[in-house]
């Protein structure tokens, strides 16, 4: 992988560098190309071959901190571009009174570099910013996890292991649906068209839901024993015989009744103004 030099803080402005410079640094360990590119002009060659020296033996290390991420739609390629930056600035940055190796500070700046690529380029939709952070736990979780239990981990294990609920787990599980966007030329699975083709359908419960809206709206205008007649009718499923003996009234009152109800509560929702409808 070829780190695009213009784009980093250790970029070569000149022509490539000698070779002869080359051989003569590549014997040099890593502190002392670190005393180098802090030291050296930003500009200048010695700077840009210690800091291609660096990065070259520090492959490895970007390649591991990118493996948790090979499993989302971003290409293998370009998550190694980044990590390749998140070196390059550990490498522009790095301290020697820290006191310890450059790959021990580089990681959490290259882990660093690809979970922000994640949270500010790869949404699809709009994600809390703890859901985001807690999609990319996870990602990374699940592979040092697999490796640590020798199968993929369950729920309970990843709940378990970053000190989340179960809820909060399933709802970044969700979440990380919006890094896979669908496109509405994919075909459908297992029948003729693509997915443009059922967006947008009416829904035959969509009609009946808003007259049953409509209905509650007015629900409170009857009196109570016409809602219980109606209740038992629509809900109950029993017959006006079986009202009549349940109330114990005739037949012939709870169809009054019933025809009542039904056409008041029909004349509100053809016409709301209308009130016209009397009750004796």
């Amino acid at each position: 992988m070829t780190v695009i030099s213009s784009e980093t803080a250790c970029a070569a402005e000149s022509a490539p560098p000698d070779r002869m410079l080359n051989q003569h640094l590549a014997g040099l360990d890593d502190r002392d190309l670190l005393d180098i590119v802090r030291l050296s002009p930003r500009a200048s060659e010695r700077r840009a071959v210690a800091c291609e020296l660096l990065v070259t033996r520090h492959q490895s290390l970007v390649r591991s901190c990118v493996r948790p991420y090979l499993h989302s739609p971003e290409p293998a390629e370009d998550l190694m571009q980044v990590g390749y930056v998140g070196l390059l600035k550990a490498i522009s940055n790095f301290d020697p009174a820290v006191g310890c190796s450059l790959a021990t500070y580089a990681r959490p700046c290259i882990s660093g570099e690809l979970k922000r690529h994640f949270r500010d380029k790869r949404w699809q939709v709009r994600v809390k910013r703890p859901v985001q952070d807690l999609v990319l736990e996870v990602r990374e979780a699940t592979w040092r996890l697999a490796q640590e239990l020798g199968r993929t981990p369950a729920e309970s294990d990843m709940a378990q292991h970053l000190g989340v609920s179960r809820d909060d787990l399933r709802q970044a599980q969700r979440a990380e649906l919006a890094f896979w966007p669908h496109s509405l030329d994919a075909p459908l699975g297992g029948q003729p068209g693509i997915l443009a083709d059922i967006l947008g359908e009416e829904d035959p419960r969509m009609e009946h839901m808003l007259g049953m809206q409509a209905v509650a709206a007015h629900w409170g205008e009857l009196p109570a024993r016409e809602q219980e007649i109606l209740l038992m009718d629509f809900c109950g499923g029993m017959t006006q015989a079986q009202i009549g003996q349940r109330l114990r009234i005739s037949q012939m009152h709870v169809s009054r009744l019933r025809a009542h109800a039904l056409g008041y509560l029909r004349s509100r929702l053809l016409d709301p103004k209308e009130h016209s409808v009397a009750y004796g």
